[in-house]
């Protein structure tokens, strides 16, 4: 009888060929075209398998863009803005916080215009009674806006106090100190430079403050950067140092304060009740943003620059059309989503739960 034979051993696997380092590199770079909430979900997972994919086709321009393509409309969805968000109440919060940045934006080119307007307007009366309708329409909008912004602003402030005194506004201290310092430098900063203010002098006319002096010099020192002098670096190198250096910071000044008030809207817990409020506001301000246009766009296209030139639209004008008209777009369709959110929407804070 024969001893069985001992079971031969197999042959060794080959293990898999690890991707090169220009590989690995380039699926990072691809990978960051997600947003941080969803690579922290799905990261790994799907970097190897770009990586698999990577390593077949090394120099494929359609996986590429595939790759891109779909993570911009994760970023889409991340700013409640299209697609399917992970979260349904991350994704109400986000769209909110798009509104905001994008009136925001829209606030910034308007406000250039019609500070432009406001300077003309206390020299002399428009010619044009285009411009003259543009002006009384923009001024009155503007006053909307600021009604508005104040409506919106206090249930998200109370909110954020209500998470701060019970413990839960650590998340919250980032933005809310971004913001605070920021609007301090814009505040204090649009107060010393609105002293050389260009309407400082002008003679008297009925109506000339439909305006107030200091609300209108305010605008333009506030937007003093929005300036076609940047394209001319000879007449710009003749502002004082001070000027220059205001024209620097505070476009930063208004990006932290826009940056902050977003980080807010995104990270504060709000009630059902108070996410369709701000949703009801966000559509009012839609329609004041329409008026807004649509005054601003008949002055840039009909309304003369007489007397004077006081009242002439330049290239910086159209500009400031184009960036309101696209904040329009991209303001409605955060709103848009912002109601379709509205319904499932639920808080995740257990205090707030059944609120309604």
């Amino acid at each position: 009888m024969t001893a069985p034979c001992a079971p031969q051993p197999s042959a060794p696997q080959p293990s898999a060929p690890q991707p090169s380092a220009p590989l690995v590199r380039q699926a990072r770079r691809l990978l960051r075209c997600y947003p941080p909430a969803w690579r922290a979900r799905y990261g790994d997972e799907f970097a190897e398998l770009l990586l698999a994919d990577l390593s077949e086709h090394p120099h494929s321009w359609r996986l590429t863009a595939d790759v891109i393509r779909s993570g911009i409309a994760a970023r889409l969805a991340s700013a409640g803005l299209g697609g399917h968000p992970l979260d349904p109440a991350t994704a109400a919060r986000a769209s909110l916080a798009t509104a905001a940045s994008a009136l925001a934006a829209f606030l910034v080119a308007g406000a250039t215009l019609w500070a432009q307007l406001t300077t003309g307007w206390q020299w002399a009366p428009p010619v044009s009674p285009v411009t003259t309708m543009a002006m009384l329409i923009m001024s009155g909008m503007m006053g909307l806006f600021a009604v508005l912004a104040v409506l919106a602003a206090v249930p998200v402030i109370w909110a954020a106090a209500c998470a701060g005194h019970a413990g839960a506004g650590r998340a919250l201290r980032a933005p809310a100190l971004l913001l605070a310092l920021s609007a301090l430098v814009l505040v204090v900063g649009g107060r010393h430079f609105q002293n050389g203010w260009p309407g400082t002098g002008a003679p008297w006319w009925p109506r000339q403050h439909l305006v107030p002096a200091g609300v209108a010099a305010f605008a333009w020192a506030c937007t003093l950067p929005v300036t076609s002098y940047w394209a001319h670096p000879a007449a710009l190198a003749s502002f004082p140092g001070a000027e220059m250096a205001w024209m620097t910071v505070s476009p930063a000044a208004m990006l932290g304060v826009v940056t902050g008030a977003a980080g807010l809207v995104r990270r504060v817990t709000l009630t059902p009740r108070v996410h369709r409020y701000e949703a009801w506001l966000g559509r009012a301000a839609g329609a004041v943003m329409g008026a807004f246009l649509a005054a601003a766009l008949c002055w840039v296209t009909e309304g003369g620059p007489a007397p004077r030139g006081l009242f002439h639209a330049g290239v910086i004008d159209s500009a400031g059309i184009a960036i309101m008209l696209s904040a329009l777009t991209v303001g409605g369709q955060a709103l848009r989503r912002a109601d379709q959110a509205g319904g499932p929407f639920v808080s995740t804070n257990p205090s707030l739960q059944g609120r309604r």
